[in-house]
C-alpha cells in the first residue's frame, strides 16, 4: 500500500491540486493560468476546512485525463496516491464508497492508456478501504479493467488468496457468481491452468440451486463449457458436475442433451458406451473441439478405474475386453493408471490378474459423501472399541497387581 509522506510545508492535497492545475492551464498563458490555479487551490482549501471530502475528490479528479496524458508515471502515481488517501477522511461508509466509486470511474475510463499503472492505482485504493463490500466492488472493477487493458497477468496472482477474500467479503450469491465467472474467464484467456479455470467455473455453477429456475438458464453455456473442459483435459478424472442443478438442466434441453449424455458417460459408464455415443455424435464432438483419440485414451483410464471399483482382482482378459486393447497392452494401461494416481494395485503376472487396493471415485457427489461418512463412523466406532478394550485390560492388570501386593504383606 502506498502512503503519503509530506516533503514540504504545503499540504500534500494542495500540492497535488496545484500540480494538476498547472498542467491543465499550462497552455492558457501565464496570467490566466496563475488565476485559475489560485482559484482551484482556494476551492480545495475550502473543501478541506468544511470537511467536504467528496467535493474535494471530485475537484481533484476533474483534471485526471490531462495528468494521465501529460504527467510522468511517477508524478501520476503520486497524485493518485494523494487522491486515494482521501477515502480515509469521511466518517460514513456510504460517503467512502461513493468517493471510491468516483475514483475508480475516472481511473478505468481509458483502460488501454497506461493500463498497468491504472491497475496499480486501483489496488492502492483497494488497500486503503475498510468496508469489505467496497473492497469487493473495487476488486471487480480492477479485474474488468485488467481484461479491457489486456494486463490480466497482473491480477492472476491475487486469485491464490481467493478463499481469504471470500471470508472477508461475505458476498451474496449474485456477487459470488459474478466473481467466479470473471476469474474463470481470465484464467481461460491467460491459458495458465485449465484446472484452475475449471475450478472457478465449477464454483460459479455451484451457486445455482434447483429453486433458481428463472436464473438457472443463464448458466447453460457455462455448464456446457465446464463439461467440454473436463472431457478435454487429459489429467482430470474426477468432478461432481452431475450433481449440480445447473448441469442437470441440460439433460432435457433440446440443444444440449447430448452434451449432458457425454459427461454422464465419462463419469458413470465405460468405453463401449463412449464408442456408441461417438458413432451417433461424431460431428457434435468435433464442433466442441474434442479429439476422438484423446477421448478414447481418457475413457480407457476411467473404465479401468471403474473395473477396480467393482473387481478387487481384475483378470487381464477383462481389462483387455473392456479397454478394447491387445493382450500385450494390458500392463501398459495399468501402469498408466498408477502413474496418473487413479489407483493403487499390484500386477500378478503369474496369475494374470491385477490386485486393486485403492481407486478414485470419478464422481464425488452426495452418495459418495454419505459412503465416506459411514466409513468414518465405522472407523470411529472401531477405535472406541479398541480404546475401551485397552482401558479394561489396564484396569484388570492394576487390580491383579494390587491383589498381589496385599498378598505379599
Amino acid at each position: 500500500m502506498t502512503t503519503v509522506v509530506p516533503t514540504s510545508e504545503e499540504d500534500p492535497v494542495l500540492s497535488a491540486v496545484r500540480f494538476t492545475a498547472d498542467l491543465s492551464w499550462a497552455d492558457a498563458g501565464a496570467d490566466v493560468a496563475e488565476e485559475q490555479v489560485s482559484r482551484l487551490c482556494v476551492e480545495a482549501q475550502d473543501c478541506m476546512l468544511q470537511n467536504r471530502w467528496l467535493d474535494l475528490a471530485s475537484l481533484m479528479l476533474t483534471s485526471a485525463d490531462i495528468i494521465f496524458s501529460k504527467a510522468s508515471e511517477k508524478d501520476l502515481e503520486c497524485v493518485y496516491t494523494v487522491i486515494c488517501n482521501l477515502v480515509n477522511k469521511p466518517e460514513g461508509l456510504g460517503q467512502v464508497h461513493e468517493m471510491a466509486e468516483l475514483i475508480y470511474t475516472k481511473v478505468t475510463q481509458q483502460p488501454n492508456e497506461k493500463p498497468a499503472l491504472r491497475l496499480k492505482i486501483m489496488f492502492n485504493l483497494y488497500n486503503l478501504l475498510e468496508s469489505p463490500y467496497s473492497r469487493f466492488f473495487v476488486y471487480m472493477k480492477a479485474l474488468n479493467m485488467a481484461v479491457n487493458g489486456k494486463v490480466t497477468e497482473h491480477v492472476v496472482p491475487s486469485f491464490k488468496k481467493m478463499d481469504g477474500f471470500l471470508r472477508e467479503w461475505n458476498l451474496g450469491v449474485k456477487d459470488q457468481r459474478q466473481l467466479f465467472l470473471t476469474v474463470a474467464n481470465i484464467l481461460k484467456e491467460n491459458k495458465i491452468s485449465s484446472k484452475d479455470s475449471f475450478k472457478f467455473l465449477v464454483k460459479y455453477l455451484a451457486t445455482f440451486s434447483s429453486e433458481d429456475e428463472l436464473s438457472m438458464s443463464e448458466a447453460k453455456e457455462e455448464a456446457v463449457r465446464a463439461i467440454v473442459e473436463f472431457v478435454k483435459t487429459p489429467d482430470m478424472f474426477q468432478c461432481d458436475l452431475l450433481d449440480m442443478p445447473a448441469v442437470a438442466q441440460l439433460e432435457k434441453d433440446a440443444k444440449y442433451a447430448q452434451v449432458y449424455q457425454l459427461i454422464n458417460i465419462f463419469l458413470t459408464q465405460r468405453l463401449d458406451a463412449y464408442f456408441d455415443f461417438h458413432t451417433a455424435n461424431s460431428t457434435l464432438l468435433e464442433s466442441y473441439g474434442l479429439v476422438h483419440e484423446d477421448c478414447i485414451e481418457k475413457m480407457r483410464l476411467m473404465s479401468l478405474v471403474d473395473l477396480g471399483k467393482n473387481e478387487p482382482q481384475i483378470p487381464y482378459s477383462l481389462i483387455r475386453d473392456t479397454l478394447k486393447i491387445e493382450d500385450n497392452e494390458v500392463e501398459l494401461w495399468v501402469v498408466k493408471a498408477i502413474t496418473a494416481k487413479l489407483m493403487d494395485c499390484k500386477i500378478d503376472q503369474m496369475n494374470q490378474v491385477v490386485l486393486v487396493s485403492r481407486w478414485i471415485e470419478r464422481r464425488f457427489g452426495q452418495h459418495q459423501w454419505q459412503a465416506l461418512r459411514m466409513k468414518l463412523a465405522s472407523w470411529r466406532g472401531n477405535i472406541a472399541n479398541v480404546l475401551s478394550t485397552i482401558q479394561a485390560n489396564k484396569i484388570s492388570e492394576d487390580g491383579v497387581q494390587a491383589t498381589q501386593g496385599l498378598a505379599i504383606h
